[in-house]
């Protein structure tokens, strides 16, 4: 099977881990690639996410590398048995693949936390929100891709949906709930909207309004959580593309944000009653 062309951030992520138990364990890829019966460019595709690797190879290597954390070999373990393909594979030649990567993170994620600080967070936005929203940053952005991308964005709450929801916590600012990207009425509806998201089972929005104190520097963020927290993954939106971050010194840096918003933002039912009083201004 020849190597994939384009792995997903997924993908790379399982080959990234075991590199570092690789070279935690003192051995180069070429010794690696002999255990298994190949050459040294087999081990340098599985580590690049080229090439898939099952379940029972990822414990081989795990156990020839001697790696002692059993979570973490499981975890890793679990990343290789995922065989289907996701919904947002539909779009792999109309998106670029750090919208696929967003979706596929999400979907995986045990759970999530979110600090928005100028729009609402994707996945509680309305389509007349999610359109206008894109047309604001990219306005000579094609009709036909601004559907698609309005389209794929809605189709991430997908995860609410499932018998299990994956727990979902925003931290919004109140700057983002007045910043106007769109008409009255849109703006209305998005609010009612997200009024009603924070009542599923799953999902807790968290208000900042504009008279708390903000320590520092903050932007807004994507954090998924995974079965152990050594392999969180932090994603940073932009306009045009998104960024993955997973270095335990970048995840403690942004658990730490995570915990001083929290601190500083209102309760849910607070955070309900502060989204009406602006919707009633709009």
């Amino acid at each position: 099977m020849p190597p994939r062309s384009y792995p997903t951030a997924r993908q790379q992520r399982l080959g990234a881990e075991l590199r570092k138990l690789r070279e935690k364990a003192g051995m180069n890829g070429a010794t690696a690639a002999a255990y298994l019966g190949g050459e040294r460019a087999q081990i340098s595709h599985i580590e690049s996410g080229r090439y898939g690797v099952s379940d029972e190879r990822v414990r081989r290597l795990a156990a020839h590398y001697s790696a002692t954390d059993k979570h973490l070999v499981d975890a890793l373990a679990g990343m290789a048995e995922e065989r289907t393909k996701g919904w947002w594979s539909e779009y792999r030649r109309t998106l670029s693949p750090g919208f696929l990567d967003v979706a596929e993170l999400e979907f995986h994620a045990a759970y999530l936390r979110v600090i928005e600080m100028l729009y609402v967070p994707g996945q509680l936005q309305t389509e007349a929100y999610a359109r206008s929203l894109i047309r604001s940053g990219m306005s000579d952005l094609p009709a036909a891709e601004v559907s698609t991308r309005v389209e794929h964005r809605t189709r991430r709450r997908i995860i609410f949906d499932r018998p299990r929801p994956t727990p979902f916590e925003a931290f919004i600012h109140e700057a983002a709930l007045r910043m106007r990207y769109c008409d009255a009425e849109t703006m209305r509806e998005q609010l009612a909207f997200l009024q009603e998201v924070s009542r599923w089972p799953s999902v807790t929005v968290r208000i900042i309004p504009f008279d708390r104190q903000i320590t520092g520097s903050v932007h807004s963020m994507l954090y998924a959580g995974a079965a152990i927290p050594a392999l969180d993954t932090v994603q940073i939106d932009t306009a045009f593309d998104s960024g993955f971050l997973d270095a335990e010194a970048q995840l403690v840096k942004y658990r730490g944000l995570l915990e001083s918003i929290e601190s500083i933002a209102l309760g849910t039912e607070e955070s309900r009653e502060h989204i009406h009083r602006i919707a009633q201004e709009v």
